[in-house]
């Protein structure tokens, strides 16, 4: 995940009752933190891993640490496409949010070729599950 991501799942872990506590990381599986800045541990427990290289070497590390399992990467149009350039990523699943907006950024700051899977439906959000066209 990128950093603005991971900032926003420590902003919205935090215990409401006590800011100086410290966040437990909710996800079980390692997960990897691309960033430029130095950033707060969740927790000192958690498993976060920290990196600022390139997406094809640190691929081989988080396929390494997920054995059989799925890499789930999440957050940052520009991180997904980095992954995308790279050969590394297989499909994109967006949940789209009952939010009205007047402007914003292209979800991929780049052209990337998708074929629509799959839509369905999760509480309020829309699910759409595209695979990558190679």
């Amino acid at each position: 995940m990128g950093a603005t991501t991971y900032e926003w799942i420590l902003r919205h872990a935090t215990d409401e009752n006590d800011d100086s506590a410290a966040v437990p990381w909710p996800y079980e599986p390692p997960g990897w933190v691309f960033t430029h800045r130095t950033l707060p541990r969740a927790s000192s427990s958690s498993p976060i891993v920290f990196s600022s290289g390139d997406v094809r070497g640190v691929h081989a590390e988080m396929t390494e640490a997920a054995g059989n399992r799925n890499i789930w990467m999440m957050g940052g149009g520009d991180l997904a496409g980095q992954f995308a350039d790279a050969g590394l990523l297989d499909e994109v699943i967006l949940a789209i949010a009952p939010v009205t907006l007047g402007a914003g950024a292209p979800l991929l700051p780049r052209r990337l070729p998708l074929r629509l899977e799959h839509v369905s439906r999760s509480m309020d959000f829309a699910c759409l599950h595209y695979s990558v066209v190679r």
